[in-house]
């Protein structure tokens, strides 16, 4: 092995011996490929098996690709996600943190094994595309990512890839924070040209949340019309519900079964912090959420092939299943989803957590009127300002913690404009009360275009989107 030094392999921290198994792994492979010695073969499984044994040694658990080793160290008798008191605590359901500017999203990237979207991966992207990135890679809203420089070499060598991305129907309403990954998705669909499965998780809300299983199908279908609102491409866009998708598709089940055999109880129990009191139906739910991430569950898109490699923009809370995912994958024989993950949208009063659907004034709704969205802006909106307009004037506002000023970083499209209102606000020279109106006037357009395009969607294109059909693409 290149990196470890005969003799040593039991040395260095355990960061060191997961990126050393890794490598191994790598190394066993490649010997395996191209039908090496025997025992050539044999020396480097042993040296894998050491490393793997010097790492459970170090940790208290066994190596699992995708899943660096935890901070806090081994002992702590809760999920993979689980933080000291006082730490940032993000899971697919909870996300808290202590810090008015919100989640430390550096630390997250290593607690988590992901890779920062640094300047080199977002102009890769714009060479590919020959396109100005989304203000969302300009300014960091979406971070951090798996192998998206795996899609980019496929799509520079004409090689296929889709998108896919979900949504967890819980309430008719959806809050302009549901948008985010919607507007990027639309993006990513229009500068790559390719398809989009979109998976709406009914079955889940009904699992999680005290509905029927009509109104979980109903919510699925109402929220199917904002996301269409967002002006997706019908010839390249599929929209499904658990609920209706599940019982026409045996490739889509098929796949979810062949996950299910590939995850222990432990496992889901480890990443995603069940208990024994948990219904079954939520320890076998990651599967389904899996199951998209894989070609050959839309067999009318793709027929049966397994080697459409996919793209997953989403929240970074969404993470934990498709670390478990990447797990999987090489296991049952498909390519392993490759991810862009985004920051979380706050609330209105204020980034310590995310905004809730059933809190109306934590958050601005995409039925929302004019008048609605200007006073939960002027009352609930936390603000970055001092306590006097003397001390403002003096000492000027924190656009780090002010929630209007994250919402303009969001919404408002001109970054110079943006970069002014900073520096106005920063300096003291703008009022928070000014800086609230220019957040009002860029939203209220924003969402009353979004409610005039809903509209216009009828049950009938509603219907269209959701029919498993052939969708348009140009890769053989």
């Amino acid at each position: 092995m290149a990196d470890v030094p005969n003799g040593e392999q039991g040395c260095g921290s355990p960061l060191e011996l997961f990126k050393n198994i890794a490598a191994q792994g790598e190394l066993v492979r490649a010997l395996k490929a191209r039908n090496a010695a025997k025992n050539e073969i044999d020396s480097a499984v042993e040296m894998l098996l050491s490393l793997k044994m010097s790492y459970k040694a170090a940790t208290g658990e066994d190596y699992k690709a995708d899943y660096p080793p935890r901070d806090p160290a081994p002992g702590s008798d809760s999920g993979l996600d689980a933080t000291e008191a006082g730490e940032d605590f993000v899971d697919p359901w909870t996300v808290q943190t202590s810090s008015a500017k919100g989640i430390d999203y550096d630390k997250l990237i290593v607690r988590f094994g992901s890779s920062k979207i640094d300047k080199e991966l977002i102009n890769r992207i714009e060479r590919a595309t020959g396109q100005r990135p989304h203000r969302f890679l300009r300014r960091g809203i979406f971070f951090s990512h798996r192998d998206m420089h795996q899609i980019l070499e496929a799509y520079e060598n004409k090689k296929p890839f889709y998108l896919y991305t979900g949504r967890g129907p819980s309430s008719e309403a959806m809050h302009v924070g549901h948008l985010i990954p919607f507007i990027f998705t639309k993006w990513l669909q229009d500068v790559f040209n390719v398809p989009l499965v979109i998976q709406m998780t009914d079955d889940e809300k009904y699992l999680w949340k005290d509905l029927t299983l009509d109104q979980a199908y109903g919510y699925a279908v109402e929220n199917a019309k904002d996301i269409i609102a967002c002006g997706f491409d019908i010839k390249k866009t599929f929209i499904f519900s658990d609920l209706d998708y599940m019982g026409m598709s045996p490739g889509f089940y098929k796949n979810v079964v062949k996950i299910q055999k590939h995850v222990t109880f432990n496992q889901v129990k480890g990443i995603f912090g069940f208990t024994d009191s948990d219904c079954i139906g939520k320890i076998s739910f990651p599967a389904i959420q899996a199951a998209p991430s894989f070609s050959n569950s839309f067999p009318q898109i793709f027929r049966d092939r397994t080697d459409v490699q996919c793209l997953i923009p989403c929240a970074i809370d969404q993470d934990p299943y498709f670390r478990m995912t990447r797990d999987v994958a090489p296991r049952i024989g498909y390519p392993k989803p490759a991810l862009l993950h985004s920051t979380f949208f706050p609330a209105l009063q204020g980034a310590q957590t995310k905004m809730s659907a059933s809190d109306p004034n934590s958050s601005i709704f995409l039925t929302d009127t004019a008048k609605q969205i200007k006073t939960k802006v002027n009352k609930h909106a936390f603000s970055g300002g001092r306590d006097t307009t003397e001390e403002h004037r003096q000492f000027g506002g924190n656009c780090d913690v002010d929630v209007s000023f994250m919402y303009l970083t969001f919404f408002l499209e001109d970054d110079d404009r943006l970069e002014q209102i900073r520096k106005d606000y920063t300096s003291g020279a703008m009022l928070t009360g000014e800086l609230k109106k220019e957040l009002i006037e860029v939203l209220q357009p924003l969402i009353a275009e979004h409610q005039a395009r809903r509209k216009e969607v009828t049950d009938e294109i509603v219907k269209e989107f959701m029919t498993p059909r052939k969708l348009s693409y140009d890769f053989e």
